[in-house]
């Protein structure tokens, strides 16, 4: 049972001192049959709490908790990654997919190992990670993004991504080839003109670099900024695109 009244009281005293709520919810009391009743009721118990010894925390358990908590949030997220990879015209890439569509896409760095790369997947994806073979659809798909230099909305999936992210990165995804615009241009296009610097953080952690074009955005002077693969590949990817500055 709860005193819908008390949520209004709340509601007016909210960000005062602790001693004025004391004082409202003491006055409320008074005048409330239903509230004295419950506060008869569990007086006793907050009282037998309050003499309770503070527990000491337990890092071990608070571990186990966390992990617990950590094993929760990811319950739903089973479905594996495929990891693949795929010649193109900048070098090879990795391409995680799930189903039918793209979720992850990372430009291969020379030598490093391919464990590496599927546990950058998994860190960044929150799911399992096994490796596979590219399929048609794939390359295809593939193919025709350095023909065009756009992907089809249905092959790639954020699913695993905040709403915040997946809304910037789509943004990103409205500018079109061979042009660039700022960190402010996205934040207003989502909404939220004031999210530049928030905006600049989901670019550099985008999971699908290329297909989404994080590579697009530039800071408000029109400087190239920071790009995950180095200035030297954000430059060479919009010179392919046609980008003259």
């Amino acid at each position: 049972m709860r005193c819908r009244e008390v949520e209004a009281l709340w509601d007016d005293v909210h960000g005062e001192c602790l001693a004025s709520l004391k004082e409202a919810v003491n006055g409320h009391l008074q005048t409330c049959p239903p509230c004295q009743c419950l506060y008869e009721e569990y007086e006793g118990i907050a009282y037998c709490l309050s003499c309770l010894p503070q527990p000491e925390p337990s890092c071990d358990f608070s571990k186990v908790v966390v992990q617990h908590i950590r094993q929760l949030r990811y319950s739903s997220r089973s479905a594996p990654i495929v990891l693949t990879s795929v010649n193109t015209p900048i070098g090879l890439l990795y391409i995680g997919i799930r189903d039918d569509r793209i979720a992850y896409v990372g430009i291969a760095s020379d030598g490093e190992p391919a464990a590496d790369i599927a546990e950058r997947v998994h860190q960044r994806l929150r799911r399992p990670v096994v490796v596979g073979e590219a399929p048609t659809w794939l390359r295809g798909a593939i193919d025709g993004y350095f023909q065009t230099w756009r992907i089809a909305e249905d092959r790639v999936d954020l699913s695993d991504l905040t709403e915040f992210e997946q809304a910037a990165l789509r943004a990103a995804a409205e500018i079109p080839p061979g042009e660039v615009r700022s960190y402010s241009w996205v934040a207003m296009k989502i909404g939220k003109p004031k999210a530049a610097r928030a905006v600049g953080q989901v670019m550099a952690r985008n999971p699908l670099p290329l297909l989404l074009p994080c590579h697009r955005v530039v800071d408000a002077s029109g400087e190239l900024h920071h790009y995950g693969y180095g200035l030297e590949m954000k430059a060479r990817l919009l010179e392919m695109e046609g980008y003259h500055r």
